[in-house]
């Protein structure tokens, strides 16, 4: 077998077989297949596209890639949850816990952030202490004791989707909707959960810009993992606004601290007593009405914010700043972003406030940049809020004085003022 034939038959829009994918996965891996001949490949599949069943047969490659965990020793349905990533997506921190204090074990491995869309890893880091590497024997260990871990991928996770996903991000085919499914499902896939919650997000801050495209990612990706016997569900959520007030590492645990505790963002609040809900349902806990009736009991009695500060202690984190969150110390730097104009916030450019809060410092545009874990900002005003000229909006973190002007002219174009109310988000649009 050649790759250049491969390639050929790739770009003559034919079916590869499961042998001709593996030959292809495996020899990408351990390097045999240079970068220009997978690149030449990738391009030919993107214009032409992935059938169905290439696409479930390069998801299952790609997860048998590398090591495959094996959650069978944890008693209960393991339930994972993936989001397609977002501005101030913090829902992990505060469905995590919910899903646990409900007696869903919940075996969580999240990745970093890049771009504008924040990473778990990252905004983990950000508690003085927390320990996001664990070993697997300790990992398994946890979930025995306390029903949660929440750590950072493993190098050896689909190792293959690594090599070929930075290899995408480089020759302009990361928009392949079949290829982005494979990248996903084969690491929830070789992560081990029974069942999996996909929250996929549509919007102007998100990958998929429309109703459409998200769809067909959604009904993609369910697709793959009932085919893998894996239960499977998605649900569209809105990204044409930040999630949340709160953008940035530091910032977005203070704000799901204060989620568990009841308090804060209602738009945050509804998304993740919806998602926790779902993640219950899939767990067998009940309806989908009882299972969010179990979401918020287990937010008014305070036994998810209490999950919350179990895996904190026993991944080594100081919980004292859970119970005390003004221990955060905060940016050098905090100044306000003010209204230029008067009226109602008709429209928020999602996009452009992750980017402005990468350039304060709280997001990287390479892995091996240093992020900030102070920078971000603090929305004041939301979608549909009215205000005055030279009201705050925002408030901006940095250690950086310079970053400061270029993110608030991006921010002047964020915003979009009208003399009459907008109309109201659609906070789910689909499951």
């Amino acid at each position: 077998m050649r790759m250049i034939d491969l390639i050929v038959k790739k770009r003559d829009a034919q079916t590869l077989t499961t042998e001709e994918l593996a030959f292809i996965v495996n020899g990408y891996t351990d390097g045999s297949i240079p970068d220009y001949q997978m690149a030449a490949w990738l391009m030919a599949g993107y214009l032409n596209g992935f059938s169905a069943k290439e696409t479930a047969n390069l998801t299952l490659l790609m997860a048998q890639s590398g090591n495959q965990m094996n959650l069978s020793k944890i008693n209960g349905i393991k339930v994972d949850k993936h989001s397609t990533g977002g501005v101030g997506d913090k829902t992990t921190l505060i469905v995590g816990p919910i899903a646990a204090a409900c007696g869903v074990p919940i075996a969580k491995m999240s990745g970093r952030g890049l771009g504008h869309t924040g990473g778990t890893a990252d905004k983990l880091e950000s508690i003085p202490g927390y320990q996001i590497v664990m070993g697997m024997q300790d990992f398994l260990k946890q979930i025995q004791q306390i029903g949660i871990a929440l750590v950072s991928q493993t190098d050896n996770l689909a190792p293959a989707d690594k090599k070929i996903y930075a290899l995408r991000d480089v020759i302009g085919t990361v928009e392949s909707i079949p290829l982005i499914a494979a990248s996903i499902m084969s690491k929830k896939i070789a992560a081990g959960a029974d069942a999996i919650l996909l929250d996929v997000k549509v919007g102007n801050g998100a990958f998929m810009q429309t109703l459409q495209q998200a769809q067909e990612l959604a009904n993609t990706m369910v697709q793959i993992g009932e085919k893998v016997g894996r239960k499977t569900m998605a649900l569209l959520t809105n990204m044409d606004i930040p999630l949340g007030n709160a953008i940035g590492n530091q910032l977005e645990v203070i704000e799901s601290i204060e989620i568990l505790k009841g308090r804060g963002n209602k738009n945050l609040m509804e998304i993740c007593l919806v998602l926790a809900s779902y993640m219950l349902y899939l767990a067998d806990k009940g309806s989908l009405e009882i299972c969010k009736k179990l979401a918020q009991q287990a937010i008014e009695d305070g036994s998810a914010f209490e999950k919350l500060r179990q895996v904190v202690i026993a991944q080594g984190g100081d919980v004292s700043y859970i119970d005390d969150p003004k221990k955060f110390q905060q940016a050098p730097i905090i100044v306000p972003y003010t209204a230029k104009k008067e009226g109602y916030i008709s429209k928020i450019d999602t996009k452009k406030c992750g980017i402005a809060c990468c350039i304060l410092g709280a997001g990287r545009e390479r892995k091996e940049d240093i992020i900030d874990e102070k920078a971000g900002m603090v929305l004041q005003k939301n979608y549909g809020d009215y205000v005055k000229q030279g009201e705050t909006i925002a408030v901006l973190h940095t250690s950086k004085q310079q970053t400061l002007n270029p993110a608030i002219d991006l921010l002047d174009d964020a915003f979009l003022f009208s003399e009459c109310p907008p109309e109201k988000q659609i906070l789910i649009y689909r499951s």
